[in-house]
Protein backbone atom coordinates (compact mmCIF):
# COMPACT_ATOMS: atom_id res chain seq x y z
CA UNK A 1 0.00 0.00 0.00
CA UNK A 2 1.44 3.44 -1.06
CA UNK A 3 1.18 5.88 1.75
CA UNK A 4 2.09 9.39 -0.49
CA UNK A 5 -1.25 10.07 -1.82
CA UNK A 6 -2.21 13.66 -3.08
CA UNK A 7 -3.87 14.62 0.17
CA UNK A 8 -0.54 13.77 2.73
CA UNK A 9 1.49 15.61 0.30
CA UNK A 10 -0.97 18.55 0.89
CA UNK A 11 -0.58 18.55 4.19
CA UNK A 12 3.45 18.26 4.07
CA UNK A 13 3.42 20.94 1.58
CA UNK A 14 1.43 23.17 3.97
CA UNK A 15 3.78 21.82 6.88
CA UNK A 16 0.86 20.11 8.41
CA UNK A 17 1.93 16.71 10.97
CA UNK A 18 -0.13 14.02 10.43
CA UNK A 19 0.06 9.64 11.44
CA UNK A 20 -1.73 7.55 8.88
CA UNK A 21 -3.93 4.78 10.48
CA UNK A 22 -3.92 2.17 7.85
CA UNK A 23 -6.61 -0.72 8.44
CA UNK A 24 -8.04 -3.79 6.04
CA UNK A 25 -10.23 -2.55 3.69
CA UNK A 26 -13.77 -4.34 2.91
CA UNK A 27 -14.83 -3.42 -0.74
CA UNK A 28 -18.12 -5.26 0.91
CA UNK A 29 -18.72 -3.19 3.90
CA UNK A 30 -22.02 -1.45 3.91
CA UNK A 31 -20.73 1.27 5.65
CA UNK A 32 -16.79 2.15 4.85
CA UNK A 33 -16.59 5.23 7.71
CA UNK A 34 -18.05 2.51 9.88
CA UNK A 35 -16.08 -0.48 8.99
CA UNK A 36 -12.82 1.88 9.33
CA UNK A 37 -13.84 2.58 12.78
CA UNK A 38 -14.52 -0.72 13.92
CA UNK A 39 -11.06 -1.57 12.32
CA UNK A 40 -9.23 0.92 14.15
CA UNK A 41 -11.30 0.37 17.66
CA UNK A 42 -12.18 4.28 16.94
CA UNK A 43 -15.60 6.20 18.27
CA UNK A 44 -17.54 6.49 14.72
CA UNK A 45 -17.81 9.88 15.42
CA UNK A 46 -14.36 10.60 15.28
CA UNK A 47 -14.27 8.95 11.98
CA UNK A 48 -15.32 11.56 8.94
CA UNK A 49 -16.98 10.52 5.96
CA UNK A 50 -16.10 12.72 2.88
CA UNK A 51 -18.76 13.01 0.51
CA UNK A 52 -19.53 14.28 -2.78
CA UNK A 53 -22.68 16.23 -3.72
CA UNK A 54 -24.61 18.56 -6.06
CA UNK A 55 -25.92 21.65 -5.47
CA UNK A 56 -27.73 22.94 -7.94
CA UNK A 57 -25.12 22.62 -10.59
CA UNK A 58 -22.33 23.12 -8.00
CA UNK A 59 -20.06 20.31 -6.60
CA UNK A 60 -19.64 20.05 -2.75
CA UNK A 61 -17.72 18.14 -0.94
CA UNK A 62 -19.39 17.23 2.50
CA UNK A 63 -17.31 16.08 5.25
CA UNK A 64 -19.34 14.41 8.15
CA UNK A 65 -18.69 12.00 11.00
CA UNK A 66 -19.40 8.69 9.71
CA UNK A 67 -22.29 7.53 12.06
CA UNK A 68 -24.35 10.72 10.43
CA UNK A 69 -26.44 11.19 7.28
CA UNK A 70 -26.97 14.13 5.05
CA UNK A 71 -29.99 15.85 4.44
CA UNK A 72 -29.69 17.07 1.05
CA UNK A 73 -32.33 19.57 2.20
CA UNK A 74 -29.69 21.16 4.75
CA UNK A 75 -27.33 20.81 2.12
CA UNK A 76 -28.59 22.91 -0.71
CA UNK A 77 -29.92 25.41 2.05
CA UNK A 78 -26.23 25.69 3.28
CA UNK A 79 -25.41 27.09 -0.45
CA UNK A 80 -28.39 28.99 -1.00
CA UNK A 81 -29.29 25.98 -3.44
CA UNK A 82 -32.94 24.58 -4.69
CA UNK A 83 -31.70 20.93 -4.64
CA UNK A 84 -29.26 18.46 -3.34
CA UNK A 85 -28.41 15.38 -4.70
CA UNK A 86 -24.93 12.77 -4.36
CA UNK A 87 -22.58 12.91 -7.44
CA UNK A 88 -22.64 9.37 -9.29
CA UNK A 89 -19.53 7.21 -8.32
CA UNK A 90 -18.08 8.16 -11.50
CA UNK A 91 -18.57 11.89 -11.37
CA UNK A 92 -17.30 11.87 -7.58
CA UNK A 93 -13.86 9.79 -8.77
CA UNK A 94 -13.28 11.91 -12.10
CA UNK A 95 -13.50 15.74 -9.71
CA UNK A 96 -11.58 14.12 -6.91
CA UNK A 97 -9.36 11.60 -8.39
CA UNK A 98 -9.82 9.06 -5.81
CA UNK A 99 -11.98 5.95 -5.92
CA UNK A 100 -15.34 5.58 -4.06
CA UNK A 101 -14.04 4.48 -0.03
CA UNK A 102 -10.47 6.80 -0.91
CA UNK A 103 -12.15 10.27 -1.11
CA UNK A 104 -10.07 12.46 0.85
CA UNK A 105 -11.61 16.31 0.94
CA UNK A 106 -7.63 17.16 0.66
CA UNK A 107 -6.03 17.25 -2.19
CA UNK A 108 -8.94 16.74 -5.02
CA UNK A 109 -7.89 17.26 -8.45
CA UNK A 110 -10.82 19.76 -9.05
CA UNK A 111 -11.40 21.15 -5.07
CA UNK A 112 -14.74 21.27 -4.64
CA UNK A 113 -16.41 23.82 -1.51
CA UNK A 114 -15.70 21.92 1.23
CA UNK A 115 -18.50 21.62 4.11
CA UNK A 116 -17.69 20.12 7.42
CA UNK A 117 -20.75 19.35 10.09
CA UNK A 118 -19.59 21.49 13.00
CA UNK A 119 -20.75 18.44 15.55
CA UNK A 120 -17.56 17.17 14.21
CA UNK A 121 -15.48 19.86 16.11
CA UNK A 122 -16.47 18.64 19.24
CA UNK A 123 -14.16 15.53 19.45
CA UNK A 124 -10.65 15.86 20.85
CA UNK A 125 -9.37 13.78 17.98
CA UNK A 126 -10.69 13.36 14.15
CA UNK A 127 -9.50 10.72 11.17
CA UNK A 128 -10.61 11.44 8.13
CA UNK A 129 -9.43 9.52 4.74
CA UNK A 130 -5.98 9.95 3.76
CA UNK A 131 -6.64 9.64 -0.11
CA UNK A 132 -6.37 6.11 -0.26
CA UNK A 133 -8.51 3.33 0.71
CA UNK A 134 -7.61 1.35 3.65
CA UNK A 135 -5.90 4.19 4.91
CA UNK A 136 -6.58 7.33 7.08
CA UNK A 137 -4.84 10.31 9.10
Amino acid sequence: MSKATRATKALDAAGVSYVLHPYDYRADADAKGLQAAQALGLQPHTVLKTLMAWVDDRPVCVVIPCDRRVSLKKLASAYDGKSARMMEVADAERRTGYKVGGISPLGQQRQAPVLLETAALDATALWINAGQRGLLL
